[in-house]
């Protein structure tokens, strides 16, 4: 079993709190999901959110999907010019066998332009083809 670190982010259309804790609990969900992993899995997460994000911890998000025991940390995102707003971003270390090729990186939403690199999208089939 290794460790291995995966990342996520979400972009909010708007600053409130259901909406954030929403958009949080998707992103970790998807990235549970994705790289087929259970909340024992996980060693920790780290949550960024822009300062334009004030509503809610992130983390609280986590913790109504249940990782009560999980340790989890909210940090503020650098403010960098021309950076995206209303953003968070997760790490998270987890124990799998997967290889660190094959791990998903979950980028949801307008986030989804930071890091077309490490996203794995799988194209949906068209429905006329």
């Amino acid at each position: 079993m290794a460790v291995r670190a995966i990342r996520g982010a979400t972009q909010l259309d708007a600053d409130e709190r259901d909406h954030l804790l929403e958009r949080v609990a998707e992103m970790v969900t998807g990235v549970m999901g994705a790289n087929h992993l259970e909340v024992d899995d996980v060693i920790s997460i780290i949550f960024t959110s822009t300062s334009d994000l004030t509503s809610e911890f992130p983390a609280y998000a986590a913790r109504q999907l249940g990782f009560g025991d999980v340790p989890l940390i909210c940090a503020r995102e650098l403010e960098i010019e021309r950076s995206m707003p209303r953003v968070v971003r997760m790490l998270a270390h987890v124990e799998t066998d997967l290889p660190r090729a094959d791990v998903t990186h979950v980028y949801l939403h307008g986030a989804a332009a930071l890091r077309r690199d490490l996203t794995r999208v799988q194209a949906v089939p068209d429905a006329d083809a």
